[in-house]
């Protein structure tokens, strides 16, 4: 409010200014008949009295006088330059007196210092708006920028699928809520809590629901609204967040990307902002008080960049790891978010869950809003499996494009090579089983192979790898094995890359080859200022060998497996061309009985009689055109 008054009152001198300015100006000229040189010299002879010539500060000379026109007398003024006015001088000096006047200094003084005054207002404006947050943010958003704060809403129960961390929260609201209790044990309640995990695991919902169960303020900032181009705004708005807060307290801070403004200090890019910025976190989290009421929350999903100093105790006291959640924490979730969607009660859940490995909290929410989407797009009234299996394929692969034109012979190729995919899948002990395969193109695939692992577990093993490559490598295997080597095609490129990154993980970071238990550093970790592990251009040689040979040793397996079980890659290949799309159920009826399903052999008997009535001429093409 009072920013706002500062505001008005400037404007109100400004103009102020502006309407003096004005004044002095039509003060100085009167109502006068301006001539020019050319009007002064025709007119001559009506001049009466004395010409008073002032010489300006620009070296302008401004004739006034007045001149009459029948009875009445008028004043008349005319600005000359130099050549004019000697032109006409010697004609003023014969007829009529002259009188040499300057410019009043007043005048002159009015004219200079009017711009300067409102120069002045104008810049004494801009940077009261910049420090007191006018002008929408100041310049370039260069003000203090105050911290967000708001009532949660968001409880616990809203919270699906991460039992154990939310129980490890439970204590931080028992502590906003009594804060007594604490103290007269004795205890000290951690000062920060740091939340790691991949993207879109609930770390932000979780924060809100420990604010929202205990009924206090929550203020969130983001980690990169800390970084600003002027050094010292960042320190700054650190200060301003925490003052509000110990006002407000008790209540949470919570802070997300903490990594944007918390990495360490001697693998920061910036020479003093960002190091400012972090010094002044440390410093107001040292300086409010045990029990203050005032708890930091903060998340992340890179823990290992964060500088030493804010992991100590005292600081961030207590990190909670949240993981992808595993099946049955994947049911939990989807059972939640649907619980204010219209779904059939035929929906199997837990199936849903086993086809979504991997997913996070985040995904499985936007799998079940895609289903709506599509629900409403097609005007029904409820959310069916196939629904869930279609926005499924969208958040993986994106809306399926079955208006491209695909040639019988494309076709044929993607039909092997995702049936090379399924097959690895079904054969290799280790490999993941195979779900749902489909030749209809998505994205810049022309068909995919989901497939998920037979036993989620926290470790993999070497075999696991070795037949998780095989898998990735089983598309391009088939093609080799079905069309020649000549004609492999590049549908694998996608393939090739996930495979490699899996083999070279194996090499620099698993221990799983012959170069031995030594973790050899990627680009990116080197990037963040860690040191060991780097390694000479020799051993880089030497890991690149030992990626080729992993996956040359993987290929074999690929090729020995498809070269075994040829017919059921045929098999699978011809369902492919026919449905298009086929399921788990379906593959393992060709892998047991060695023959099509029936939905295919329908399917292919129907498509034969419609080609043979094609070729007839029974079924047309186009169309004919009536008025032909």
């Amino acid at each position: 409010m009072k920013n706002k008054k500062t505001i008005w009152l400037w404007v109100i001198l400004i103009l102020i200014a502006i309407i003096i300015g004005i004044v002095i100006y039509n003060f100085q000229q009167g109502t006068v008949t301006k001539w020019t040189a050319t009007d002064l010299n025709n007119n001559i002879d009506s001049i009466e009295g004395d010409v008073s010539v002032n010489v300006t500060s620009t070296g302008l000379y401004v004739v006034e006088g007045y001149y009459r026109s029948g009875d009445k007398l008028y004043q008349f003024r005319s600005v000359l330059d130099q050549q004019d006015y000697y032109r006409f001088k010697d004609l003023f000096a014969n007829k009529i007196g002259i009188n040499y006047d300057k410019d009043s200094p007043w005048l002159d003084l009015a004219r200079s210092l009017i711009p300067t005054l409102l120069y002045l207002g104008v810049m004494i404006w801009f940077l009261s708006s910049m420090t007191k947050g006018g002008m929408g943010g100041g310049m370039f958003g260069a003000n203090k920028q105050r911290p967000r704060e708001t009532k949660s809403d968001v409880k616990f129960k809203d919270v699906a699928g991460i039992n154990e961390e939310k129980q490890e929260l439970f204590e931080l609201v028992d502590y906003l809520k009594n804060p007594n209790k604490y103290a007269q044990m004795g205890a000290r309640v951690p000062k920060g809590v740091l939340m790691e995990g991949p993207p879109g695991t609930g770390k932000t919902l979780l924060a809100k629901a420990v604010a929202g169960e205990a009924g206090v303020a929550f203020f969130s900032m983001a980690g990169s609204e800390f970084e600003e181009m002027f050094v010292g705004l960042g320190a700054s708005r650190v200060r301003d967040l925490f003052g509000d807060a110990k006002k407000t307290a008790p209540c949470i801070i919570f802070i997300d990307e903490i990594d944007a403004v918390g990495r360490k200090r001697n693998a920061s890019l910036g020479t003093g902002t960002s190091e400012q910025t972090l010094n002044q976190l440390l410093v107001e989290m040292d300086g409010f008080g045990t029990n203050s009421g005032v708890i930091v929350m903060a998340a992340t999903n890179r823990v290992d960049v964060l500088d030493p100093a804010l992991l100590r105790p005292g600081r961030f006291d207590r990190t909670i790891q949240i993981s992808l959640p595993d099946i049955r924490e994947r049911e939990e979730i989807l059972k939640l978010h649907a619980r204010n969607k219209s779904v059939s009660p035929e929906i199997d859940w837990k199936r849903i869950a086993e086809r979504t490995p991997g997913f996070s909290g985040a995904q499985l929410e936007n799998v079940l809003n895609e289903a709506a989407i599509l629900v409403v797009r097609e005007k029904r009234k409820m959310i069916t499996i196939n629904d869930i299996d279609e926005a499924i394929d969208r958040v993986v692969g994106g809306p399926a494009k079955k208006s491209r034109a695909m040639t019988l012979n494309d076709k044929k190729i993607v039909s092997y090579h995702e049936a090379g995919h399924a097959l690895i899948g079904l054969k290799l002990r280790s490999a993941s089983k195979v779900q749902k395969v489909t030749i209809i193109p998505r994205g810049n695939a022309g068909g995919y192979t989901i497939m998920t692992p037979k036993d989620e577990s926290n470790f993999s093993s070497k075999e696991d790898l070795f037949a998780a490559i095989a898998g990735y490598l089983g598309g391009r295997a088939a093609e080799e094995i079905i069309f020649g080597k000549e004609n492999v095609t590049t549908g694998a490129h996608d393939d090739l890359d996930k495979a490699t990154n899996i083999a070279r993980k194996m090499v620099t970071q698993f221990g799983m080859s012959s170069l031995g238990l030594t973790k050899y550093l990627t680009m990116a970790e080197e990037a963040y200022g860690q040191t060991k592990g780097v390694y000479s251009d020799e051993v880089a040689y030497k890991i690149d060998n030992e990626i080729n040979t992993i996956l040359e040793e993987c290929y074999k397996i690929s090729i020995k497996t498809i070269n075994e079980h040829k017919d059921i890659l045929e098999l699978i290949a011809e369902s492919l061309r026919v449905l298009e799309t086929i399921t788990a159920e379906q593959i393992d009826y060709i892998n047991k009985n060695k023959k099509l399903p029936n939905e295919v052999l329908f399917e292919k008997e129907r498509k034969d009689k419609e080609d043979k009535k094609r070729e007839s001429g029974e079924i047309l093409e186009f169309e004919p055109d009536e008025e032909n």
